[in-house]
């Protein structure tokens, strides 16, 4: 079977990538060895917002006064809420398959391996093989859950994250190891089901990517909801003899405690699916474990690009997505379908989204960076205590930091913490794309009552304009 671009994964990364291409004239095939969507759509993103709903949706029942609402013998289903996750995942898997046919992509399910400049073999389920040429192939292999050497995951005792989102039983107490994206979302969710929650931090905070003031006020909401956190502290080793798990964790000063938990989640992130894929076949360089890449997304070998988790940079899923498009751009470039090249991605602008509650958001520089790169800069805060649609809502938890660059007006960075900031933070993103100034941010009318004026009101801050604060 020939064609003019194959695909290696379907995750976020891979089936933009493939639609792009068959949308500028190519004949195109994406290989997937498990679930169309890949990661994102059936182990990650997806089905972990599911269950957070389901969470959310819980803590409002059991707070119902707070509303002047009466909801009684307040129970959850643990089996109930993981099988709706499951359909939510299985819904939107269905949904690329319906895209892949729709764009008249060929969906070759198996697991491949380069074999040669413009070949691939392909094994399925059943060991049958077959050999597929293109003149372009794009790596999208994604990553899978790190494994510490001295916590190796058994799938019943030390889990990843893919046993955490199906654990047949609710476990009534769980260590997490790892503090970011995934273990403060787990973090949230088992808590808030009622497992008793113990973070394990290697770094002096939790979320350690974002801004301190940003980790200190997740920090304390954690606490309020009743996680217990260690950071500074490591686990050295783990005994699953037992019923459950033993874990030894030394502290920074160098003395060790001895945590016990049904079960012990290891969130300490993802490592790239390079291995075993051809790569050394046709000499594509890797470093630290990722495929080495251009602006472009190209390899050091023509015809072959990557993206995603197994390349370096963020591993998000919106970064995959928009490195695929720019990868099948490229491709037409070349193939002279196209008489301009693709925009780079700028990987200063990648938005930042932990879906805990409260919610975390970022883009750009934190304070802390924007000092060390040299900038004399201008920060604003608004807390949402201070919000009439967040005082309304019952989430006042958390702010919005804004920083500029106090010479010409630059917007650096934005970090937010609070009920539904995720979806507040594109605003800053395409300020940022379009150069936007603190001027411009402060006179653009912001829609009120929202959460999303709190952009302009901790800008207001910033310059000294502030006038509900």
């Amino acid at each position: 079977m020939a064609y003019d671009v194959i695909v290696i994964g379907s995750g976020p990364g891979g089936y933009p990538a493939a639609i792009r291409a068959s949308q500028l004239g190519f004949k195109t095939a994406i290989i997937e060895k498990e679930s169309l969507g890949g990661i994102c759509l059936n182990w990650g993103c997806i089905p972990t917002k599911a269950l957070i709903k389901s969470a959310q949706v819980y803590d409002y029942m059991k707070h119902s006064s707070n509303y002047g609402l009466s909801a009684t013998d307040v129970k959850q289903d643990f089996g109930a809420v993981v099988k709706r996750s499951r359909g939510v995942a299985d819904k939107m898997s269905k949904g690329v398959a319906f895209l892949m046919r729709k764009n008249k992509i060929d969906v070759i399910m198996g697991y491949a391996k380069i074999t040669g400049k413009g070949k691939i073999e392909v094994t399925a389920a059943d060991n049958s093989k077959q050999t597929l040429e293109a003149k372009n192939i794009v790596i999208a292999t994604g990553g899978r859950s790190r494994e510490l050497p001295n916590l190796k995951q058994d799938g019943k005792k030390i889990i990843g994250y893919r046993e955490a989102l199906v654990l047949p039983q609710q476990p009534k107490s769980m260590i997490i190891v790892g503090s970011g994206a995934i273990g403060s979302e787990f973090a949230y969710f088992y808590n808030s089901m009622g497992t008793k929650v113990t973070i394990v931090e290697f770094m002096p905070r939790i979320v350690p990517v974002e801004d301190e003031e940003i980790s200190k006020e997740l920090e304390k909401q954690y606490k309020k909801q009743g996680i217990d956190i260690m950071t500074n502290a490591s686990v050295e080793k783990a005994d699953t003899a037992g019923n459950g798990v033993r874990a030894t964790v030394k502290k920074q000063d160098g003395s060790t405690v001895t945590l016990e938990a049904d079960i012990l989640l290891s969130a300490v992130g993802v490592v790239a699916n390079v291995e075993n894929i051809g790569l050394e076949t046709v000499g594509i360089k890797t470093d630290r474990g990722k495929v080495v890449t251009d602006k472009y997304l190209q390899t050091n070998v023509p015809g072959f690009y990557a993206i995603g988790d197994c390349t370096p940079n963020q591993a998000l899923a919106h970064k995959a997505s928009r490195e695929g498009i720019v990868a099948a751009e490229h491709i037409a470039y070349t193939e002279k379908k196209t008489t301009h090249l693709p925009e780079p991605l700028d990987y200063g602008n990648i938005p930042g989204c932990t879906y805990c509650v409260p919610e975390v958001s970022s883009v750009g520089m934190t304070e802390k960076a924007a000092k060390e790169a040299g900038y004399n800069i201008k920060v604003g805060k608004f807390p949402f205590m201070a919000s009439g649609k967040a005082t309304a809502a019952g989430a006042t938890e958390g702010f919005v930091k804004i920083i500029y660059d106090a010479k010409y007006g630059e917007l650096l960075g934005a970090h937010m913490i609070g009920f539904n900031v995720t979806e507040m933070i594109a605003e800053v993103v395409t300020a940022r794309k379009l150069e936007t100034t603190g001027h411009e941010i402060l006179t653009a009318v912001h829609p009120h009552p929202t959460m999303s004026e709190a952009v302009k009101e901790a800008t207001a801050v910033a310059y000294g304009e502030a006038t509900d604060i």
